[in-house]
């Protein structure tokens, strides 16, 4: 058994500060429901309305002025929905509401460590593998570690000033992706001396298509199979999931430099990714189409920014519900009319588009990193391992 360091102690929430009390949120706070059902929401009404998912409705009634925390009572969202007010709202019947704190209880601070906190609580209180609804008790007999009342605070005003930041760069992050969409639509628009063509006539090549593999396996000295799941709306690999292709027929199923594959059935018919060789070895799956197009009449990279367009969609929508089952083949993808600028100006167009997707990046991964710091920083904090105060 580890020995409890100097000033600490041992309780049934794990190792907290000798000075910390400890105390079930029935005694500190006031635990009620809603009144109202999901129809009673109003579009554009004047107050928010909390229901049992994430996204929060609005109502032209208020049964509540204050500082509170809600979560959902039951549905997907029960122990993952929670939110933080201060302020007029209403509340749906199957949405607890936690409120009227004592004292002893920092509001946000309690947001933080409830919200934190209660799925594993929850989890633990049933047999299941996933929970159904909350029952009262599981709110009303959680433990809450206490600070004093001023650490608390401290606590609170560490991860608030965190969400601030986070939230000032998402949106930002917003505006560019705005602005980048704005950029796009303009240098796409066709413009007098374009020339009109179809896609098959800008072909190094005709399309061919993926592999099926016989059996994939996670391996890393095998290549990357990448099926259509893999390809994100923004046309990057998600490199979530990886499975590896066993049994590789031909060289030719890897994918090169320039090289853009289309979805051509199912929901995501039309998604496009254009191989990025820091993505590693790819070999593309079945229900992929591959191009390869001929540089000196279109560039790749101002291709697949047009198929970001909703010129391009409106022709996917268009030709991909001739049957039941939404599909193109390669053939069909080969008459998709383009109007194009010279080479040189797609080039241009690419060159300013591309640096608009670096900016964009830049911005997410350190958008990734905040989050990181701020998860570091609430462990570390809720947990006890480093103190304000």
């Amino acid at each position: 058994m580890s020995k409890i360091a100097e000033g600490y102690k041992q309780t049934e929430v794990g190792v907290i500060p000798r000075e910390w009390d400890l105390d079930e949120i029935q005694n500190l706070a006031d635990i009620t429901t809603g009144a109202k059902n999901t129809q009673d929401r109003i579009l554009d009404g004047d107050y928010p309305f909390y229901v049992r998912s994430q996204t929060v409705e609005r109502i032209n009634s208020y049964s509540f002025d204050g500082e509170a925390i809600l979560t959902a009572g039951d549905g997907v969202g029960t122990g993952k929905v929670f939110h933080y007010i201060n302020g007029k709202f209403d509340f749906h019947q199957r949405v607890y509401k936690i409120s009227n704190f004592s004292e002893r209880l920092d509001g946000y601070f309690f947001y933080l460590y409830f919200s934190n906190n209660f799925y594993n609580r929850i989890m633990q209180m049933t047999a299941k593998s996933s929970v159904d609804s909350v029952r009262r008790e599981m709110i009303a007999k959680m433990l809450i570690p206490l600070p004093p009342k001023a650490e608390q605070a401290a606590i609170a005003t560490a991860l608030n000033d965190a969400d601030a930041l986070i939230t000032q760069l998402e949106k930002l992050i917003a505006k560019k992706r705005n602005i980048k969409q704005g950029a796009m639509q303009e240098l796409l628009r066709p413009k007098e001396g374009w020339e009109v063509k179809s896609l098959g006539e800008c072909l190094r090549q005709n399309p061919d298509y993926g592999i099926n593999a016989a059996a994939v396996t996670f391996n890393e000295s095998l290549p990357v199979y990448l099926r259509i799941t893999d390809i994100t709306e923004e046309g990057r690999y998600s490199k979530k999931n990886i499975v590896s292709v066993s049994n590789i027929n031909s060289l030719s199923y890897y994918l090169e430099k320039g090289d853009l594959v289309f979805a051509r059935t199912g929901a995501s018919v039309g998604k496009t990714y254009l191989y990025n060789t820091n993505d590693g070895k790819l070999v593309f799956a079945g229900f992929l189409i591959r191009i390869k197009t001929n540089s000196e009449i279109l560039n790749p990279v101002y291709f697949q920014y047009y198929t970001q367009t909703s010129s391009y969609w409106n022709w996917i929508r268009a030709n991909s519900m001739r049957t039941g089952q939404p599909g193109i083949n390669g053939n069909e993808y080969k008459e998709l009319v383009l109007i194009l600028p010279s080479i040189e100006t797609q080039t241009r167009i690419a060159q300013i588009l591309s640096d608009m997707d670096a900016e964009i990046e830049a911005l997410e991964k350190k958008l990734e990193k905040y989050k990181m710091i701020k998860q570091g920083m609430m462990q570390n904090l809720l947990t006890r391992r480093v103190r304000l105060i």
